[in-house]
C-alpha cells in the first residue's frame, strides 16, 4: 500500500502556531530594545534581535533534522538520552559556568548553553520511556516510586546547580502521570501544599493553628460514627499542622536570600519596593500603561528605558501589554491556548503509551512555562526565573522547545504505525 510523504502527516496546525510564536516574540525582543536615535535593524547581529535571528534559523534546521530522524529513535535511545544529560548536569557541578549566580551553563566558544533546559524533554523521554509497559500502573506504589525517581533527579541535580526556577519546571511531568492514572490525592496534596504555604504567610500562624483545630474539631464531631473518616481527618490535620509549623524553617533555612525576598515580595509587594518587588511592580506598570489597544509598535518606555528588568527575557511580556494593550495580550494567549489545546487533541490520539505519556509531557511544560512566566509580570506568582516559550531571547530556551514540540509532531505523524524498538 502506497505511504502518504511526511509532509501530509505533519500536524500543520501545530507547526504555524509555533511559527506565529517565534516571529511575534523576535518582533517584541527588537521593540525592547529599540533606539530611534540609534540606526538598528532586525537582522543586525549586534543586537539582541539579530542574534535571535541566528537562533531562529538554528531552530529551523533543528525541526528538520527532528524530521528526518526515525520516529523509533525516541523510544528506543530514550535512557541513553536521558542518561547523557544527567551527566552533563553533574558535569557542570564541577566545571559549570556561572551566570546570574546560577551554575548551570557551559561555555563553547563564545556561547553558552543551559543543559537543563535540555534535560526537559530528555526527562520527557525516559518517563513515557518507563510507563510504556502493560504491567506498570501508576496506581502501584513502585511504578510510582520509579516515575518520581526519574523526575526528581535531574530536578535534584537542577536545584544544586543554584537554578531552583527551572528545577521546579520538573514538576509539570506529574501531568503526564495523572493522566496515565496516578492517584489524584497526590496532585490534591501538593496543590494543598502550596496554598497553605501561601496562606501561612498571609495569615498570623496562632491565628491560622486555631482555625485548623476548630475546622478539625467539627470534622471529628460530623463523621463521629464513622471511624474511616476519622482516621483520614486527624491524618489531614497532622499534615496542615505540620505545613504550617514547617514554612518558617524553609524561609529561614532552605530558601536563599533573595528567593525569600522574592516570596514576601509576592504577598506584600511593598516590603522592598526598590529591592526584590522592583521587578514585578515596574512590570505592572508597564502591561497597565498599554492599556485597551497599547501605545504602538515601538513606541513603549518602561520596558525601552529599562525600567522592567530583564525585558527580552524572562519579563517579554511586558512589551507585549504595553505596545499592544489587552487586545494584543489576549492574542498571545490565544495563541498559547490554542498550540496546548492542539497538542492535547493530538496526545489523545496516539496509538502507543510511549507518545501519549510524552505528548502529555509536551503540554505540561509548556504549560508550566507560559502559566508562571506570564504570572510573575502580573505578580500572581514568585519571579522564579524562567522564559516564555518560542518567545522570550535565548538559545538554549528556543533549541529545547523546539526539539521538546517537534520530536512530539514527528511521532504523531507516524502515529498509525506500530511502534517498535530497534
Amino acid at each position: 500500500m502506497r505511504q502518504d510523504p511526511l509532509s501530509q502527516k505533519i500536524d500543520w496546525a501545530s507547526v504555524l502556531l509555533f511559527g506565529a510564536l517565534v516571529i511575534a516574540g523576535w518582533l517584541n525582543i527588537y521593540a525592547a530594545e529599540y533606539d530611534p536615535e540609534i540606526d538598528q535593524s532586525l537582522f543586525d547581529f549586534g543586537t539582541s534581535a539579530g542574534r535571535q535571528f541566528i537562533w531562529i534559523l538554528t531552530s529551523i534546521a533543528i525541526a528538520f533534522t527532528v524530521f528526518f530522524f526515525d520516529y523509533k529513535f525516541f523510544d528506543s535511545f530514550a535512557y541513553i538520552i536521558y542518561g547523557i544529560f544527567v551527566a552533563l548536569l553533574l558535569f557542570i557541578l564541577i566545571g559549570g559556568k556561572e551566570v546570574a549566580g546560577s551554575k548551570s551553563w557551559v561555555g563553547i566558544g563564545g556561547f553558552g548553553l543551559q543543559p537543563s533546559e535540555f534535560a526537559k524533554f530528555a526527562t520527557a523521554f525516559a518517563l513515557a520511556k518507563y510507563l510504556d509497559q502493560p504491567t506498570r500502573k501508576l496506581t502501584d506504589l513502585n511504578t510510582l516510586g520509579v516515575s518520581f525517581a526519574i523526575i526528581i533527579l535531574p530536578m535534584a541535580l537542577t536545584v544544586l546547580q543554584g537554578d531552583t526556577g527551572t528545577a521546579l519546571v520538573f514538576a509539570a511531568l506529574a501531568v503526564p502521570m495523572f493522566r496515565e492514572g496516578m492517584p489524584p490525592l497526590l496532585p490534591i496534596v501538593a496543590i494543598s501544599v502550596f496554598a497553605i504555604f501561601i496562606l501561612t504567610l498571609l495569615v498570623n500562624q496562632t491565628v491560622l493553628l486555631a482555625g485548623i483545630a476548630i475546622v478539625t474539631l467539627l470534622a471529628l464531631g460530623l463523621n463521629a460514627r464513622k471511624p474511616k473518616r476519622l482516621v483520614y481527618i486527624i491524618v489531614s490535620a497532622i499534615i496542615i499542622t505540620f505545613s504550617v509549623r514547617s514554612v518558617d524553617f524553609i524561609l529561614t533555612d532552605v530558601l536563599k536570600p533573595h528567593q525569600q525576598k522574592r516570596v514576601l515580595s509576592l504577598v506584600n509587594p511593598n516590603i522592598d519596593p526598590l529591592g526584590a518587588g522592583w521587578n514585578v511592580t515596574q512590570s505592572k506598570i508597564a502591561i497597565g500603561s498599554g492599556g485597551f489597544a497599547g501605545k504602538g509598535f515601538l513606541e513603549g518606555t518602561q520596558t525601552k528605558f529599562d525600567f522592567v528588568p530583564a525585558q527580552i527575557t524572562d519579563f517579554i511580556f511586558c512589551t507585549i501589554g504595553e505596545e499592544h494593550g489587552w487586545i494584543g495580550s489576549i492574542i498571545i494567549l490565544g495563541l498559547f491556548a490554542g498550540l496546548l489545546l492542539r497538542l492535547i487533541h493530538l496526545a489523545e490520539r496516539q496509538k502507543s503509551t510511549f507518545s501519549r505519556v510524552y505528548g502529555y509531557g509536551v503540554v505540561g511544560i509548556i504549560f508550566f512555562h507560559f502559566t508562571v512566566n506570564i504570572g510573575m509580570t502580573i505578580g500572581l506568582f514568585p519571579v522564579i526565573g524562567i522564559p516564555l516559550p518560542f518567545f522570550s531571547y535565548g538559545g538554549s530556551s528556543l533549541w529545547a522547545f523546539t526539539i521538546l514540540l517537534f520530536s512530539f509532531l514527528k511521532l504523531d505523524a507516524h502515529r498509525m504505525q506500530v511502534l517498535q524498538r530497534w
